[in-house]
Formats: structure tokens, C-alpha cells, sequence
């Protein structure tokens, strides 16, 4: 009877037991299953949220960002840099952590932006705000150029390079604004340079002209390589950098012309500017789902990044006709 009774005291054991450890198993098996329920609904709804594509052809910066009789391309520069990195919010810096890690389209077309706001305002620096290339370059020009040359992927803290906290790429671009609207300021006051001239004009068109002509280039070795490919995970990434970029142009160009208004109502440009103008925004325009980089004589899908670069060459050529009748 004793060893009857220890058995069924031991039977009793092993089902508590297994009862708690079934009862742990599923626990534990809904906890993972939480998390990962949460873990794609921060990533997929986050990434939704965060997403834009901000091409509005009609952008106009607000209020913080205007100078009266200031120039027009330095307020448009400012806002744009304003609009991405505080109302768009910036994300080709995010940690692995943040949704928007998982994005590629829309941090490409930032850097795009930034990188021609970066090389206009180099220009601005070396030839339109100084009187003449002897003179001494406007210290706040100066900054913003430096500033935008800032890489756009760099976090807070980076231990691959500090162990110390760092300026973040947004940091130094708003610096950077902050400096464009104090020369604005400044201008509108008398108190720095904008020449109206028309060696300048050229000089800024013929440096824009070599931007587009370097964005072509890659994207003629990028088909040549990889055309017909059925995945090409860095076509799309091209595909966005250079509309960033065109779109940066197209908005910058369309202020010189307000600036410019003087000079070229004179050399009567207008006709030309403005089918200047028609060509960089084909460029924005441009705004299929999917990017593909088919085969150039395919029959049933398009290559998106040969009629990108087909409107960017066009865009070049008419910079390049300007620029001649502007050394006539």
C-alpha cells in the first residue's frame, strides 16, 4: 500500500509540474508574440508615418526663413533646409532602432537636396556674395558652406567613432540655416554682398551645369552595368538622390530668376530660363511606384533611370545655352 501511495504522490508531482512548465511555455510563447506584434506594428506604421516625398513645385519658406530685400534663392535655400530637417524631420541618420532606419527613398532624396544646396551655396560663397574673387569671402556664407558639407548619415553618438556623443547631421544643418538667414539679414541691411552680375550668373549656372553632368555619368555606368537586372535595390536609391537633387535645383533656379530679374529681362533670357525650368521639373515629376532599370529596348517594363537621365541632360543643355548667350 506504501509503495502504491508514493506513486501516486510522485504521478501527482510530475503533473503540477508539467502543468507549470506547460502553463510557463505560454506564457512566455504570447510574450514573444506580443513583442513581435509590436515590433512590426512600430516599423510598419512608423515607416508609413514618417515616409514623404516632399516635391511640392510650389514650396515657399515660411516666415523665419524670409528677409525683405533679401535675396530669394538664400530664403528658399534656408527653407528648404528648415522643411526637412524639423517639419519633414530628417532620417538618413536614424539608429537601427527608429522606423525610419528601414526607409531608403526618402533619406536618398534629402541627401540629394542637401547636396545641391550645398554646392549652391558654395557658389554663393566664392563668386555672388563677394565683390570680386580678391575680396574676402562673407564669414556667414562661409559657415553655411562649411556646414552643409556635413555628412547627412551622422547620429548623436556614433561608437564605431566616439564613445562621446556627436553633432548629428540636423544639428549642423540648422546651424547652417541660422547662418543663411543672418546674411539675409544682413543684406537686407546694407551690410553684406549680393552682386547682380552676370560673370556671376554664368559661374553659378556653369557649376550647377557640372553637378547634373556627374549625376548623369553615374547613372549612364549604373545602366550599363546593371540594365535588365530583375532586382536592383540601388536603382531606386539613385532614382531619389538625383530628383532631390533636381528638385533643390528647379527651386533654387526658379529664385535666381527673382534675383536675377534685372539682368535677365536685359539679355533676354526668359524664354530660355523657363524651359530651363520646365525641364528640371520633368525631372520632379517623375513619380512611378516601383523604379526599374529595365533594358533599354524592353518591351513590357520601362527604365525609369534612363528618363531621369534623359530630362537631366536635357536640363544641362539648356544651362549650358544660357551660359552662352550670358559670354555673348
Amino acid at each position: 500500500m506504501s509503495e502504491i501511495g508514493t506513486g501516486g504522490r510522485g504521478s501527482t508531482t510530475r503533473d503540477i509540474a508539467g502543468n507549470i512548465g506547460n502553463l510557463f511555455r505560454g506564457h512566455i510563447g504570447r510574450i514573444l508574440a506580443a513583442v513581435v506584434g509590436f515590433l512590426f506594428l512600430y516599423f510598419a506604421v512608423g515607416m508609413i508615418l514618417i515616409h514623404k516625398i516632399d516635391d511640392d513645385l510650389n514650396f515657399a519658406p515660411n516666415t523665419q526663413n524670409l528677409e525683405k530685400n533679401g535675396s530669394r534663392a538664400v530664403e528658399v535655400v534656408a527653407g528648404l533646409i528648415d522643411r526637412e530637417i524639423n517639419d519633414n524631420r530628417w532620417t538618413a541618420n536614424d539608429p537601427f532602432f527608429m522606423p525610419a532606419t528601414l526607409l531608403d527613398n526618402m533619406p536618398n532624396y534629402q541627401q540629394g537636396i542637401v547636396s545641391a544646396l550645398a554646392r549652391f551655396t558654395f557658389e554663393l560663397t566664392d563668386q555672388i556674395g563677394r565683390t570680386r574673387g580678391s575680396s574676402q569671402t562673407d564669414t556667414d556664407l562661409q559657415n553655411a558652406a562649411g556646414l552643409l558639407q556635413y555628412s547627412g548619415t551622422v547620429w548623436s553618438w556614433d561608437p564605431t567613432v566616439s564613445l562621446l556623443p556627436t553633432a548629428a547631421s540636423e544639428k549642423q544643418y540648422e546651424k547652417a540655416r541660422k547662418s543663411l538667414v543672418a546674411y539675409n539679414k544682413r543684406l537686407a541691411e546694407g551690410n553684406a554682398v549680393f552682386e547682380k552680375r552676370g560673370d556671376n550668373l554664368l559661374a553659378t549656372l556653369d557649376r550647377i551645369a557640372l553637378d547634373i553632368g556627374s549625376s548623369t555619368a553615374v547613372i549612364d555606368s549604373h545602366i550599363a552595368e546593371h540594365s535588365g537586372a530583375y532586382v536592383d535595390f540601388q536603382a531606386d536609391d539613385l532614382f531619389y538622390g538625383f530628383k532631390g537633387q533636381a528638385y533643390a535645383y528647379y527651386m533654387i533656379l526658379k529664385a535666381l530668376s527673382t534675383d536675377f530679374e534685372g539682368l535677365i529681362r536685359d539679355r533676354e533670357l526668359g524664354n530660355a530660363w523657363e524651359k530651363m525650368l520646365i525641364s528640371f521639373r520633368s525631372v520632379v515629376e517623375l513619380d512611378p511606384y516601383v523604379i526599374s532599370n529595365a533594358k533599354n529596348d524592353g518591351q513590357l517594363f520601362p527604365n525609369h533611370l534612363a528618363v531621369q537621365g534623359f530630362y537631366l541632360l536635357r536640363a544641362r543643355t539648356q544651362l549650358r545655352e544660357i551660359s552662352n548667350i550670358l559670354l555673348k
